[in-house]
């Protein structure tokens, strides 16, 4: 089986900043549901950590796209120069969920 890319998004500048740069997707998702996943696959996003867990957990890659966003412009739509401006890229994340018996400690 063919590992799928995803990118998980509902941001029109998110999707064209990969399109720019030549980044192959597959799938362009506005949420995830992990249970899709296969080993092997790759997801792109900024998920919340539980679900970058998952995406871990499942045997899938996780690249998070990381932005430096100055305060005056957060909560904003972003459009791909903007995203730039902000020094957008992709960073891997390898997460590990730990049990709650054991985080407390």
């Amino acid at each position: 089986m063919t590992a799928t890319t995803y990118l998980v998004t509902r941001h029109p500048g998110a999707i064209e900043w990969t399109e720019r740069r030549g980044i192959h997707i597959d799938r362009c998702i506005p949420h995830l549901d992990p249970s899709i996943l296969q080993p092997g696959d790759c997801v792109l996003g900024t998920l919340p950590i539980h679900l970058a867990a998952q995406v871990c957990a499942r045997g899938a890659r996780y690249l998070h796209l990381s932005l430096d966003i100055p305060p005056g412009i957060r909560g904003q739509e972003l459009d791909a120069d903007t995203l730039d401006t902000c020094n957008a890229r992709l960073e891997e994340y390898r997460i590990t969920h730990i049990p709650d018996d054991d985080a407390a400690q």
